[in-house]
């Protein structure tokens, strides 16, 4: 058993997401689910991204860094888009990091306040041409990690959310797999 914190995508915590982390609890892990969008959910993207542009990223890493201080220090930290920028700040910011599932995101760790931590295992996962995808952010984390890359085919963002008019159901299978066997 692992204890995973997933952080939610700019949508907030929607069904699909919720399911995700059901379906992790269900291969007996323990899953954190907090919420930085304080009960708020979109259908939407744009509305959920403009929801994060006022909050801004300062506020929702202080809020993900607040939503885990009495959490295991132990953990995997995870995040869909959004999320994934919670959990890598938290992933290389946080002593006890036991590894970082990154979906839908990624970004260069030069914008945190410490490096990524050596030997700290990772998995990025995202569509080959999923438009929000800054593939140089990528590299960059990828350079620093040493983490693996899962490229999916299409263009969909948030394939791995069956709420999602995104959701690819191959794909997110696919992904559950990976997202196992490394929590194993």
């Amino acid at each position: 058993m692992t204890d995973v914190i997933l952080f939610h995508s700019a949508l907030g915590q929607t069904e699909g997401f919720l399911a995700f982390a059901d379906e992790l609890r269900a291969a007996k892990h323990k899953v954190h689910t907090p919420d930085l969008y304080d009960g708020a959910v979109f259908s939407d993207l744009a509305e959920g991204v403009a929801l994060a542009e006022d909050l801004g990223m300062g506020v929702i890493v202080r809020k993900a860094d607040a939503a885990v201080a009495k959490l295991p220090k132990k953990v995997v930290y995870a995040g869909f888009s959004l999320g994934s920028v919670a959990a890598q700040s938290l992933a290389q910011t946080r002593k006890g990091a036991r590894g970082a599932l990154l979906y839908h995101g990624g970004t260069d760790p030069k914008w945190f306040p410490k490096p990524w931590p050596p030997g700290l295992p990772l998995q990025i996962h995202f569509a080959q041409d999923d438009p929000w995808i800054e593939r140089d952010e990528v590299d960059a984390l990828v350079a620093a990690s040493g983490g693996e890359v899962f490229i999916y085919p299409g263009d969909a963002h948030l394939f791995a959310d069956p709420s999602c008019s995104d959701f690819d159901p191959e794909a997110a299978e696919l992904l559950m797999e990976r997202t196992r066997a490394f929590l194993r």
